[in-house]
């Protein structure tokens, strides 16, 4: 019998072992799509105990506490943080088999070296070992993240960010690399008109630019885009239930975009074709640039409206969604590529009924032109797990290339996340392991150590053009 997260956790054969230990695990990490918040990185910040570093905006946590009886109080209530890390610590032991059991495992050893479990007899002194920790010098945001062997982090934001932190870190010439993506998701939120004249407001004052009709909209959506890539800007992102791609003209656009300035409700098919419009001006713009466009599709949100009126957004109660995602995506893709306009792009899906479709899609647009241009993201999400891994990797292998795949990403809120990168390495080995002592790949270990080395840290940085972390 193995002992629980041992060094050869998830490693079921020698050749697995050897593939970890001498090519992955050595490897830096590119995390390229993370929520981390830019402002406590540029003031290097300590956080005063673990619930606030480890459970403050967890939803992870959060919808497992709830699905354990735990009241909201010790959650996102006024409970002390004690509080809510005790409650936290005795759900932990019903974790079983869900990823957190693991997560929270890694996290105490590779952060704390605390190989404890954490269960409501434990709780008292790991939250006391921990807190203390956190409030040294080693245990700042900046030295957690080199911990953790990170070279890159691409954060979220949205077009009328400021970006002053990130500029603050780039001055600070500390060596691992912060970049921020380019985020427009309120820009094409038109399904509420008041809170997106709300948002025409704050644009208008990040780009300078009184916006009256949908040309001067352009103008600053552009001039922030510009704003963005003159500060080391790189990559987009979208987070959509699927893409939109429905036949439009500039005049419909305009005057969809006037109905909106006189707080005019949409309709379903007006809402589709002012999408459809910003995703692809927004792709041209990407391309042009030559970014990285990244899609996220497939979340279904705010499932509780009563959960959501009393906490807001992103607290724990979005789920997969059967959205339709194979016609409109072809047809957005094709939309760009016929006039030569697709930048290099990754998809990602949320529905595990999708993987072949997503892994089987990123191969009708790749032209030869860049190794791996369309690429299929890591498992993401409520698939972000041992089985979401192993079938993410197992569907890319069948479709695509594997050894072109530019790995894993946190997509956290956490800077205790990153053991995430030595999870997916410790699968993708495992699994190249298995083939070699089945028969099933060559024993040529130097070969098969390089594939695992790109896939960890060298494609992403050549897929980025990040040339010089």
């Amino acid at each position: 019998m193995k002992f629980f997260l041992d060094q050869n956790f998830l490693l079921q054969t020698e050749t697995a072992k050897r593939l970890y230990f001498e090519y992955a695990a050595k490897m830096p990490v590119i995390d390229y799509h993370n929520h981390l918040p830019p402002d406590e990185i540029a003031a290097d910040k300590n956080f005063e105990n673990i619930t606030r570093i480890w459970l403050n905006g967890d939803h992870y946590k959060w919808r497992a506490m709830r699905t354990n009886g735990v009241a909201e109080e010790y959650i996102t209530g006024n409970a002390s943080d004690s509080e809510k890390f005790y409650a936290w610590a005795q759900t932990v032991p019903y974790t079983l088999r869900n990823p957190l059991y693991h997560w929270t495992h890694l996290e105490l050893q590779r952060y704390f070296d605390i190989n404890d479990i954490l269960d409501k007899n434990s709780a008292e002194k790991i939250y006391a070992d921990t807190s203390a920790k956190l409030q040294t010098k080693d245990f700042s945001v900046r030295r957690l993240l080199e911990k953790m062997n990170v070279k890159v982090i691409c954060t979220t934001d949205d077009p009328v960010d400021s970006l002053e932190y990130h500029r603050q870190i780039k001055n600070d010439g500390w060596h691992v690399k912060v970049f921020q993506a380019f985020r427009p998701d309120k820009a094409m939120k038109v399904e509420d008109e008041v809170v997106f004249n709300e948002y025409l407001e704050q644009l208008e004052r990040a780009a300078n630019i009184s916006i009256g009709d949908f040309d001067d909209y352009l103008d600053a959506l552009k001039a922030r885009h510009d704003f963005f890539a003159a500060n080391g800007c790189t990559v987009s992102d979208h987070g959509l239930e699927q893409l939109y791609a429905e036949e439009y003209t500039h005049l419909e656009i305009a005057n969809i975009f006037s109905k909106i300035r006189s707080i005019k409700q949409l309709t379903a098919e007006e809402i589709a074709k002012f999408k459809s419009a910003m995703l692809v001006i927004f792709a041209e713009w990407d391309h042009e640039k030559k970014w990285v466009q990244q899609y996220h599709l497939g979340a279904m949100r705010n499932n509780s409206e009563r959960k959501m009126n009393a906490l807001g957004p992103d607290t724990g109660f979005d789920s997969i969604g059967d959205f339709s995602q194979g016609r409109t995506l072809s047809k957005f893709l094709n939309c760009l590529d016929k006039n030569d306009q697709l930048a290099k792009t990754i998809l990602y899906n949320l529905n595990p009924a999708d993987n072949e479709l997503f892994a089987a899609m990123t191969g009708n647009f790749n032209d030869g032109s860049v190794a791996g241009k369309i690429q299929w993201g890591s498992g993401w999400w409520f698939m972000d797990q041992k089985e979401g891994m192993t079938n993410q990797l197992n569907a890319l292998s069948n479709m695509g290339l594997l050894s072109r795949f530019i790995g894993m990403l946190t997509d956290s809120r956490s800077f205790l996340s990153f053991p995430r990168h030595e999870y997916f390495r410790r699968l993708l080995c495992n699994l190249f392991g298995n083939d070699v002592e089945n028969g099933e790949l060559p024993n040529d270990i130097e070969w098969i150590g390089k594939v695992i080395e790109d896939i960890c840290f060298n494609n992403a940085k050549d897929y980025f053009g990040w040339k010089d972390i």
